[in-house]
């Protein structure tokens, strides 16, 4: 299964416009019920490599052309069906007579049915549901030849027109179904404006190098990453994240491309080639996300092949077998045939595997559907299973709870000053930051950049900063309008003979002396996400039991981070080597029948994303590998999506559950009563279509994920 994720990708412009292969949506003989012609037009469109605007354009309009037809021809053939009711009742005619006149509307609506059986039949795939339906039709407008026999012409037609309804319902929910995830594929842009020789050029994105600045105008799609040059905007990021909020940039912003630009005019420089960028990676994701079943999906295809020819050869059994077995030789047979050929064909009709082949794909592709709206790109439905299964939660922290950037935490000055020093009487939050800000001006560190972003005012302030030094495994010395300013850890302080003394909190703390006196510290420490909390107290109220945190960082701030959170345990001080052992030691302690996932951003995390059970990537800000390297993709990296990916995933195994079991339980039910002769045929039909149109509205709701 892990192997199926380093499969060639196609080249970006021959991007199919689907990202639905076929072989889920379709039925047992890999027709697509409903829409036949659009499904043939997509298959062969997409081997030709069309554009992928045009050919989302011409699919979407085949499907509705072909719904608006079906829905023309049901309704014709039920005023045909009607019509001949009522010649057959006031009229009477010959019973060869009657089957010409059921003939026109049978023939109408199923000849598309007749067809596929045929093509079946041809290719070999001889056991299908149009070969189900076309054999017990046909012998329904046969047996009242038979002596004795009643016509069954209505029910026969009737049988044909309601398994076309049935084809209108899965065609309507197999569209809805590719619409929840081909608003994804429409996040691909179309052309990109560059600057080149002074001149705006419109070009293909994949004609746009690495460096090269482009422009996107108010209502345009971003078409490659890169980072603002000029320009402030608000970008809809809601095809990536899910989050309706818009997102506002400015110069320096790094910004992804599928955004669309809502206002003003923004100058980027390309950080990736559009076939690395994001939307590429998107595409890539979702077009390869249905080629994955999940185990209920394969069992429902395996038992479909065994199960049909098991039916027909019972349907011939039971045609067959007990009117030899009645007795009286040829005439006990011709007696008792009719009744049980008609038994036998109510029975065929009941027994069609559509309900279960059609239904719980589509179940399948909802729930994917559904979460790609909530911005989670799960990247196949066989991860369904394994997140539904979810007993162990592994994290990351840098970058997963947390942000993986420094930030002020806390300002803490001394009271009041030596007697005697230099220093103020009583140095104030505000002062001490403003100092350390102005001595870590020109450092590069990102205990320097997390100071000057706390300390945003301290560029344009006026204060003259002199005779900056940085002192090699200590810090930074410098003066500060006539002070002299260290700014450091401990043993800067034992440098100077300032008394220094730690702090109750957690996390990297920079020491401040003035002029030699102890002016007090700064708490620096890597951001905790606002939603990590949420996240362990969402995935403990569904249930799972066992939440670890490993991370490379030092053990007090392993357990800070774990305590404030309400991890259950941590481990610290890890090696990535040494995160794939703990993962193993975990994946043989959970308890047996649930999986384990492991979330993670970085290159690093790449061998655990890989070696979990599920393996949850953050895909804003992910590395390129631990994205490839995962199952499932948050795209916004907000932790408790965790939570919401692992509901989506259990509903929808629970929606497919129903249907299986509605499905059997029905026709078992019918089957058994068919084989009594207790069952029409209008019976039959329900127990078929009927059951098929009920599974398919079930597993509709699949695509609607509640936000709570």
């Amino acid at each position: 299964m892990r192997e199926q994720q380093q499969r060639a990708i196609p080249q970006e412009n021959e991007l199919k416009a689907q990202p639905i292969q076929s072989e889920n949506l379709l039925k047992s003989d890999g027709k697509a019920h409903g829409s036949h012609s659009c499904h043939r037009c997509h298959t062969h469109e997409d081997t030709e490599g069309h554009n992928n605007h045009e050919h989302n354009h011409e699919h979407h309009h085949h499907a509705h052309s072909s719904t608006k037809r079906q829905i023309t021809f049901i309704a014709v053939t039920a005023v045909l069906l009607a019509a001949a009711v009522l010649i057959e009742r006031y009229c009477a005619l010959q019973t060869w007579q009657l089957l010409l006149v059921y003939l026109v509307p049978y023939l109408l609506i199923g000849t598309g049915t007749l067809k596929e059986a045929a093509e079946g039949i041809a290719r070999g795939n001889i056991f299908n549901e149009h070969f189900l339906m076309s054999l017990a039709t046909i012998g329904a407008l046969c047996i009242g030849f038979l002596p004795g026999a009643e016509t069954e012409f209505p029910e026969a037609v009737f049988v044909m027109l309601f398994f076309a309804v049935g084809e209108l319902f899965e065609s309507y929910a197999e569209g809805r179904s590719r619409d929840s995830i081909s608003h994804l594929m429409e996040i691909r842009p179309d052309a990109a404006e560059v600057e080149r020789g002074g001149q705006t050029r419109t070009v293909t994105p994949e004609e746009v190098s690495i460096g090269e600045v482009i422009v996107v105008r108010p209502g345009g799609k971003i078409p490659l990453d890169g980072t603002v040059i000029e320009g402030s905007s608000s970008l809809n990021t809601v095809a990536l994240t899910g989050e309706s909020l818009p997102r506002d940039v400015e110069k320096g912003d790094d910004v992804a491309s599928g955004c669309i630009n809502l206002s003003g005019v923004l100058r980027i420089r390309t950080t990736k080639t559009f076939g690395e960028s994001t939307v590429s990676k998107i595409i890539r994701l979702v077009e390869n996300a249905d080629s994955r079943k999940s185990r209920s999906e394969s069992f429902i295809t395996r038992f479909a092949r065994i199960y049909t020819p098991i039916v027909v050869s019972a349907a011939l059994l039971l045609a067959f077998v007990p009117p030899l077995l009645s007795g009286n030789g040829f005439s006990g047979f011709s007696a008792s045939f009719a009744t049980w050929l008609h038994r036998a064909l109510i029975f065929l009709v009941v027994s069609c595997p559509c309900a279960l082949v059609i239904s719980v794909p589509l179940t399948f592709f909802g729930g994917l559907g559904g979460a790609s709206r909530r911005g989670i790109l799960i990247k196949g439905s066989s991860f369904m299973d394994s997140l539904a299964n979810v007993g162990t939660v592994v994290f990351d922290k840098t970058g997963t709870l947390t942000r993986g950037e420094f930030a002020v935490e806390a300002v803490h000055p001394e009271a009041a000053a030596k007697p005697g020093s230099a220093a103020p009487a009583a140095i104030t939050e505000h002062e001490l930051l403003h100092l350390a800000a102005h001595v870590e001006h020109f450092s590069t560190h990102p205990i320097g950049e997390a100071l000057r972003a706390a300390f945003p005012n301290e560029a344009t302030d006026g204060c003259s900063v002199t005779d900056v030094e940085e002192i090699a495994g200590q810090g930074i010395r410098a003066n500060v309008e006539g002070r002299t300013v260290c700014v450091g850890n401990a043993r800067m302080m034992e440098a100077v003979g300032a008394a220094w003394h730690d702090c109750h909190r957690t996390g990297t703390i920079i020491h401040v002396a003035v002029d030699g006196q102890y002016a007090g510290h700064i708490v620096i420490n890597d951001r905790v996400k606002e939603d990590s909390a949420e996240a362990i107290s969402a995935l403990r109220r569904l249930g799972v039991g066992d939440t670890v945190m490993l991370t490379g960082d030092r053990e007090e701030t392993a357990r800070d981070v774990a305590s404030r959170l309400g991890i259950g345990s941590y481990r610290a001080g890890l090696l990535p080597a040494d995160k794939v052992q703990c993962l193993e030691e975990l994946l043989a302690a959970k308890p047996r029948r649930t999986s384990l996932a492991f979330v993670g951003d970085g290159i690093n995390d790449a061998p655990v994303l890989k070696r979990a059970d599920v393996g949850i990537a953050m895909g804003g800000l992910g590395s390129d590998a631990a994205i490839e390297a995962a199952d499932v993709v948050l795209m916004d990296d907000r932790p408790s999506k965790i939570a919401t990916a692992v509901s989506i995933a259990r509903r929808t195994l629970r929606i497919a559950r129903q249907n299986v079991w509605l499905a059997i339980g029905i026709k078992a039910a019918i089957l058994l009563l068919a084989a009594f002769g207790l069952a029409t045929l209008w019976l039959a039909v329900f127990a078929d279509v009927g059951v098929t149109v009920l599974a398919v509205l079930n597993a509709m709701r699949a695509l609607r994920v509640p936000t709570k």
